[in-house]
């Protein structure tokens, strides 16, 4: 697996490595406390803290454990989340779409829903995974319900099994297999160009 990172470009929105100069974007999304409520970790109260989060995407970006981008809406140019490749395990061509969030202003929009497109995409076609998971916080009935939506498959709970920010939470599985990508693919890009969206954060 290459894990250089790359930025992947769609309609309305780019997935750009993620960089200093998206930070004050992102520290604005970040505000909104619904925008960062089930993220592992805290939201930032300066800009500095916001950068010390980037350059630590950064370094994972760097020794090649992680893919981190800045979602970039294409009108404005604008960070207005980001998203990340975690556990990624070339031996078993596995990698795990995570840590995403993205503001409020473009819930309900096609933003979540080209983002995801474009990383499957990338991981099944690119690097040629077999398996993409999907894990979310068992509280977080918005992010399954998306996940869901895009055809990704409900494995289970592993349950108390992450201490988040001093709560021990369940967390639910999904995945998607690369011989289910096909339809997967075809109802995302039927979905774009329908304009239909799938929400999430």
């Amino acid at each position: 697996m290459d894990l250089t990172p790359v930025t992947l470009t769609g309609t309305v929105l780019t997935l750009e490595p993620l960089d200093e100069r998206h930070a004050p974007d992102l520290f604005a999304a970040m505000q909104d406390e619904e925008v960062c409520r089930y993220l592992a970790w805290p939201p930032p109260q300066t800009l500095d803290q916001t950068l010390a989060l980037v350059r630590d995407a950064r370094d994972l970006m760097a020794r090649r454990q992680s893919i981190v981008w800045a979602q970039v809406w294409n009108a404005t140019g604008r960070a207005i989340g980001s998203t990340r490749l975690l556990d990624v395990r070339p031996a078993d061509r596995q990698v795990e779409i995570g840590s995403t969030f993205l503001a409020r202003d473009f819930w309900r929009t096609p933003a979540n829903t080209e983002s995801k497109y474009l990383l499957l995409t990338y991981c099944f076609e690119r690097l040629q995974c077999v398996r993409v998971a999907f894990k979310t916080d068992g509280r977080n009935v918005r992010s399954q319900e998306a996940i869901a939506r895009l055809g990704a498959v409900r494995e289970g709970v592993l349950r108390q099994h992450m201490n988040v920010r001093g709560y021990q939470r369940d967390t639910v599985y999904f995945s998607i297999l690369a011989e289910e990508w096909p339809g997967v693919k075809a109802r995302l890009q039927a979905r774009l160009a329908g304009g239909s969206v799938t929400s999430g954060r």
